[in-house]
């Protein structure tokens, strides 16, 4: 399954990766009034990669859609064509159940495989005692289904437990921003699991949108994706929860297939922004720079100690990239590749990536496939992609676009450049801030110094650390004075 919002070569990128020969899509999707083009995508995925045989078409909006006779099939048509009887298929625990694609620090995305025993343990059960789930809750994650959350915890959690799951085709400001808290109304939800970057850009509205709402059928609230800023975690206490329900602020990963750190309501006591304390069995530690791991109140990388049920087993066809990303960092642990602190109290707070893998509301995208989306641009010589800290969605976008000899920098260039990223990779990819830059911060060995870019990105220029190794530090002035977040 994939995000609904890729572009045809991104989607190519994963049927090539993983040879898929069978397809489901629908003719179109709606988003927040929207329709997306998901047949006309699918079509030209298929024609830029090959491999697929069959393209299953779910009718959606009723359009008008392109049809290759023999290859695709309507789903109405098959599922009336279909034995109403079909008796599960046994599986070994070990067995493949899904592929998903994550951004890693090198370009190409990477095929996280999950399979089927300890999957289906780790989610039903940490949806059971992460959202203290009970029979007749309904209960709602407001994830896409393309990314990992939707997987284990609009799908494979909740229905594992039998539990009454919603799913929510739109987004939290349309056709208003009650539009959540409506729908919360409406079916009567018990327990709700959004992004904190949802939480944000429906803060900016204000109250009034929350407080023209019941909202008494919550008892629990949860967050997912990235680290809750307090001012955030205290306003959805505060203005959606009424003060009343317990605010789950969890944390895991692609990878990781279910949550690792949690609290656990009406069990551990909550500070607004803290993961708060691993779940059962999870080993987290935290190591310096050497490896050497830190004992009581510290700050450093963050690693796993043991393996728990629902981790991934391999990257799909590449399992020394598995070992590489993920075991060569720290050896004999897993490095999640996050900063964090843990204070007295043993409370984790989760302080973002230390690599090159952005957090945009919720979702990782590899510095460098945006890199090379921009460098396949004909007027760009270079670039260089950095995060910096976005009010509403935790991190932003910064691109640093060296143009091609002859070329002049302009507002136009910029808004294409733009369009072009949101054409190759998707519109999640789409840089929010690009600075043209004559030339990039590099070593004399032409190692690009990204430490500089992403201080000047977040406005902290005056803390640039050792320059001396650059092999033009000039290069640097320049950057400061042109500076797009100010």
């Amino acid at each position: 399954v994939v995000f609904g919002g890729f572009s045809p070569d991104s989607l190519a990128g994963r049927i090539e990766d993983c040879k898929s020969s069978f397809l489901i899509t629908a003719d179109e999707g709606v988003r927040g009034g929207r329709r997306i083009p998901l047949k006309a995508n699918a079509d030209a995925a298929i024609k830029r990669s090959g491999h697929v045989e069959k393209v299953l078409v779910v009718k959606r909006t009723g359009a008008d859609v392109n049809w290759v006779e023999g290859r695709d099939v309507w789903y109405h048509e098959a599922c009336a064509a279909a034995s109403a009887d079909c008796p599960a298929e046994e599986m070994a625990a070990e067995d493949p159940l899904f592929i998903l694609y994550t951004s890693g620090s090198t370009g190409k995305p990477k095929g996280v495989l999950h399979t089927t025993g300890g999957y289906l343990v780790y989610t039903s059960m940490t949806h059971q005692y992460v959202f203290d789930y009970h029979e007749g809750d309904i209960y709602w994650c407001t994830a896409d289904v393309g990314w990992v959350t939707g997987h284990s915890y609009i799908v494979y959690g909740p229905l594992a437990n039998g539990a009454t799951t919603l799913i929510f085709e739109g987004v939290p400001n349309y056709p208003d921003a009650s539009r959540f808290w409506q729908v919360c109304d409406k079916h009567k939800v018990n327990i709700f699991y959004t992004a904190p970057t949802a939480i944000r850009a429906l803060m900016r509205e204000g109250e009034e949108p929350v407080r023209k709402t019941d909202r008494s059928s919550l008892k629990l609230l949860g967050t997912v994706g990235e680290p809750i800023n307090p001012e955030a975690w205290l306003w959805y206490y505060r203005v959606v929860g009424n003060e009343r329900c317990p605010i789950v602020d969890t944390w895991w990963q692609t990878e990781t297939g279910g949550i690792l750190i949690t609290p656990l309501p009406g069990a551990t006591p909550l500070k607004p922004g803290s993961a708060t304390r691993p779940f059962f069995g999870v080993k987290p530690v935290v190591v310096d720079s050497d490896g050497k791991v830190l004992e009581g109140p510290c700050e450093g990388n963050l690693c796993i100690a043991d393996s728990w049920p629902g981790q991934m087993r391999t990257v799909y066809g590449d399992h020394d990239r598995f070992v590489q990303t993920y075991f060569s960092t720290y050896p004999g642990r897993y490095f999640t590749g996050d900063g964090c602190r843990r204070d007295e109290d043993g409370y984790y707070w989760i302080t973002g990536r230390v690599d090159d893998v952005l957090n945009v509301s919720g979702h990782r995208m590899g510095t460098a496939e945006i890199e090379s989306a921009l460098v396949a641009h004909p007027k760009v010589a270079e670039a260089a992609v950095v995060g910096y800290p976005h009010e509403i969605k935790g991190q932003g976008i910064y691109a640093y676009v060296t143009l091609v000899a002859g070329e002049e920098p302009s507002e136009d260039l910029r808004k294409e450049l733009v369009q072009w990223v949101r054409k190759e990779i998707g519109p999640i990819a789409a840089p929010d801030l690009i600075q043209f830059a004559p030339a990039l911060p590099k070593t004399r060995s032409g190692k690009i110094m990204r430490r500089i870019l992403r201080k000047i990105a977040e406005n902290d220029y005056q803390n640039l650390g050792d320059t001396s190794t650059l092999a033009d530090p000039g290069v640097v002035e320049d950057l400061i004075a042109n500076r797009m977040n100010r």
